[in-house]
């Protein structure tokens, strides 16, 4: 029987010093057919280990409903890699940043306005344990000890970044001990002493998460734990991109140069991302800027500038990696440096429009009516948009229409006439006649809050719809599901997008002879979100960039016609016939200037 246990000075393993040589995938940002070939050329760069966060909100999209394919293969991943010869570290949070929507933590969580997450509250707790009961059996089946490659599993994530709560932190850890979970356990924690103090249990193994200044790093975690081995448990070898911000990159040499320094100090390490992959449909989270407090999504690509690029292609950073672990470990031979099929530069004309109001008179689920409106969390709603639908008697001089607390985007139609886009504090004027008017609100949200204090924002309208200083009551608020895109039946397409007022749902058919990875541009369109057979690819969001393609995966194509959707939120401002481009290669924007 295999065993992995934490030394005085090293992993052991079945009683032999080993250091883990480990880089992060997650399973949840690639589509399963994707992940053997994936996790064989992370083998192939030197790596003796695979790490993945567990991303809750994958798993339990409704209370109690838990899906375990798809997007979340976490069994096959892990089988997979054990196949392939790799360990595995699972960290299953249940908090996992990741700049995952709301770190992973299910929007239902927040339905109880005054729910409280990441601490010891008997509410959130019962359904972290119940999760808990689903999830940790299957981790603890797949153990070393047992058969299976788990060597390592973390209790939440860089909690010293949010709180102090070790009741907290100690119900996590024995709740995961009871359920079977026999290889230590770990933290993981930015190499401060604060993040440290607060982020750390006795008798777990704490490590640390950084990109630079190894010695210093790994000094302050000495001050905190005097033995054990050292581990960087997240070494940032490249970055995410917020919308708004340049592509984020760092130079290959100089990534390997500090790998080196790391693996030199003979420490162990997790490589954060070796493959990143993307942030589909609408999980992509956001932050906070530190400086104005405002809304900083996260892009659709997770590219990172790793070793394996989005669409799983090695870089110049893979191999300098390589190199560099060659001369701690030995490593396969050399892997084929295969092409990489890529569906050939073209155009796809669009054939198909239909208005969003009536497209979402088709598809809306079922109605509840309030007071006020409800937000995303209160309607059972992770991602898509709410329609809200409030009637306001007449006659009301003009004045201003606000909306507090507004996550994130507003279109508003008054009547049918269609008025225009708000966010934040923003409102438009309002007359209403004597005959009153009908609102017709339609709100799209960004990512949630992913990172820091403010985990746990809520999106839709969150407070209420204001007609000067007068709140307007009687709303009926409608949740729009939009994971997988339901049937429309389009009209025919403008000769042009340009021009077109008001939201609106475009289609354009792909043809193919055979499958292969792609990459689709959007020229002259503005914000929305894209579709390919159904499935979400994320959002794009042209004007603020940086990225200005979208990944499309080959297991979502098939021979013969596809459908390619758009729901366009902005004005495109294209002068062409609208049209989508196909792009030999990504174009994830401009690129900012490096800093250490």
């Amino acid at each position: 029987m295999t065993s992995f246990q934490v030394g005085p000075d090293a992993f052991l393993l079945d009683g032999s010093p080993f250091r883990v040589i480990s880089g992060a995938m997650h399973y949840f940002r690639t589509l399963p057919e994707q992940h053997l070939r994936r996790l064989e050329l992370l083998r192939d760069m030197g790596l003796n280990t695979v790490e993945t966060y567990v991303a809750w909100n994958v798993h339990e999209p409704v209370p109690g409903r838990y899906l375990w394919n798809g997007l979340a293969s976490l069994e096959s991943f892990l089988d997979t890699a054990a196949d392939l010869g790799l360990h595995a570290i699972v960290r299953p949070g249940p908090y996992i940043c990741a700049e995952w929507d709301n770190g992973g933590l299910p929007a239902w969580l927040l339905r109880d306005r005054a729910a409280r997450v990441r601490c010891y509250d008997a509410g959130y707790l019962s359904a972290v344990d119940r999760w808990f009961d689903q999830l940790i059996p299957r981790i603890a089946s797949r153990q070393v000890h047992r058969g299976g490659n788990v060597i390592l599993v973390q209790v939440e994530n860089e909690y010293g970044s949010y709180g102090n709560d070790r009741p907290y932190l100690e119900h996590l850890a024995n709740g995961v001990r009871a359920r079977g979970i026999e290889v230590p356990m770990v933290t993981s924690d930015g190499p401060t002493d604060g993040q440290l103090t607060g982020g750390t249990l006795p008798g777990l193994l704490a490590t640390a998460n950084f990109g630079s200044k190894t010695t210093d790093a790994f000094a302050t975690l000495r001050r905190h734990q005097s033995q054990g081995p050292l581990m960087c448990m997240e070494f940032w070898d490249g970055w995410f991109d917020h919308w708004g911000e340049r592509h984020h990159v760092r130079p290959a040499d100089e990534a390997a140069a500090t790998l080196d320094e790391l693996l030199g100090a003979g420490a162990s390490v997790n490589i954060y991302m070796a493959h990143g992959g993307s942030n589909f449909g609408f999980w992509a989270g956001a932050n906070r800027s530190t400086k104005d407090d405002e809304l900083e999504p996260v892009v659709t690509s997770y590219d990172y500038d790793a070793p394996l690029d989005e669409a799983g292609r090695p870089t110049a950073k893979y191999w300098a990696f390589r190199e560099v672990i060659s001369r701690y470990a030995d490593v396969p031979a050399e892997p084929a440096r295969k092409d990489h099929p890529v569906l050939p530069a073209g155009t796809l004309p669009v054939d198909g429009h239909l208005e969003l109001r009536t497209a979402l008179d088709r598809i809306a689920r079922p109605t509840r009516s309030a007071p006020m409106p409800l937000t995303f969390e209160e309607l059972g709603l992770g991602g898509g948009l709410v329609r809200y639908r409030c009637g306001v008697d007449g006659p009301r001089a003009a004045a201003p229409l606000r909306f507090d607390g507004l996550g994130d985007i507003a279109h508003v139609w008054v009547d049918d006439r269609f008025m225009g886009v708000l966010s934040g504090t923003e409102s438009i004027r309002l007359e209403v006649p004597a005959n009153g008017v009908r609102l017709d609100v339609v709100v799209t949200a960004y990512g949630r809050t992913n990172f820091g204090f403010r985990i746990g924002d809520r999106k839709g309208v969150v407070g209420g719809v204001r007609h000067g200083d007068a709140y307007l009551h009687g709303w009926e608020s409608t949740p729009i599901p939009l994971d997988a895109l339901p049937m429309l039946e389009f009209g025919a397409a403008p000769e042009a997008a340009d021009g077109q007022r008001g939201p609106a749902f475009w289609r354009a058919p792909l043809v193919l002879d055979e499958v292969a990875d792609g990459f689709l541009g959007l020229p002259g369109w503005d914000y929305g979100y894209v579709w390919v057979n159904g499935f979400c690819l994320g959002r794009y969001d042209m004007a603020s960039g940086p990225q200005q393609t979208l990944y499309v995966p080959w297991p979502l194509l098939r021979a013969g016609t596809n459908e390619v959707a758009l729901l366009e939120l902005g004005e495109p401002n294209g002068r062409e016939t609208a049209r989508l481009v196909l792009c030999d290669d990504a174009d994830l924007g401009r690129v900012a200037e490096y800093t250490p």
